[in-house]
């Protein structure tokens, strides 16, 4: 199933697309964001903790809820420019919209691992998660931005724990080399969770086209998913060039439509 969201706004970089002019001196008006679906953030706690996977240790930071109970919880997985601070806010953001989020820093011994290395890195962080007592292990989701979308596109369909995934510009036909054997297109018949696509028109690393390609194979086998385009947006938009986490509109509308997918699907 497809759906194609094209929205355009103040919050894009070109702004001569802005339909309405301000008068003289007046600050440029802001696109609202809608009336909140639900979520009422919560108080959170957080950490750095060590994820053991092949024999190495790997920094992965943490935050929760911090009352007790059973809560959904989702791995992310950083860009290929590493563990920035928009990625620790994105996880402070989701612990306080009620998830237990873990984000393992794959890259501690190469920029480039093996897919290998990464997955069994994914894995041992879903095994972190289960053994948590916060945690329902019934309830779990895959995200990821830029590589980190790739992986999700790749691992979503391979790894049986994740109940859905929201890959944030991502490179469907990426892989077919010996350290990346698999392309995520190569694994669409394995995919039995729902997945959310979000990605920017204008993303030159990831070329829109290669999305629609590959939303037409997932459609053209049945798969279950979600696409989100935001026009005029280039790749990584949610995050400012100092690595900060974007408080732009199309950035704040982007992270709903994550957390409106995960609390939809991880039920």
């Amino acid at each position: 199933m497809l759906v194609a969201c094209l929205l355009g706004a103040s919050g894009c970089t070109d702004t001569e697309d802005v339909p309405e002019i301000p008068l003289p001196d007046s600050p440029e008006p802001e696109p609202e964001l809608p009336e909140d679906s639900g979520n009422v953030p919560v108080d959170t706690q957080n950490e750095t903790v060590d994820i053991m996977s092949e024999g190495q240790a790997y920094p992965a930071y943490t935050a929760a809820p911090a009352a007790e109970g059973k809560y959904p919880a989702v791995v992310l997985i950083h860009s290929f420019n590493g563990f920035e601070p928009g990625y620790k806010e994105t996880v402070d953001r989701m612990a306080a919209d009620g998830y237990v989020v873990v984000a393992p820093q794959w890259q501690t011994y190469a920029r480039s691992p093996p897919d290998a290395e990464v997955e069994a890195l994914v894995r041992e962080s879903i095994s972190y998660l289960e053994g948590r007592e916060d945690v329902d292990p019934e309830k779990l989701g895959l995200t990821g931005f830029c590589a980190g979308g790739r992986y999700t596109m790749l691992f979503l369909p391979q790894i049986e724990e994740f109940k859905s995934g929201v890959a944030w510009y991502g490179f469907p036909y990426s892989g077919a080399s010996d350290t990346q054997p698999s392309m995520p297109a190569d694994v669409i018949s394995e995919l039995d969770s729902p997945m959310l696509m979000i990605h920017g028109s204008r993303d030159q690393p990831s070329n829109i086209s290669d999305i629609y390609e590959y939303a037409g194979e997932l459609d053209a086998a049945d798969k279950y998913f979600e696409l989100k385009v935001y026009q005029g947006e280039p790749h990584g938009f949610m995050l400012t060039e100092d690595g900060e986490l974007s408080e732009s509109f199309v950035a704040r509308d982007a992270y709903r439509e994550m957390i409106d997918f995960f609390d939809r699907t991880l039920v």
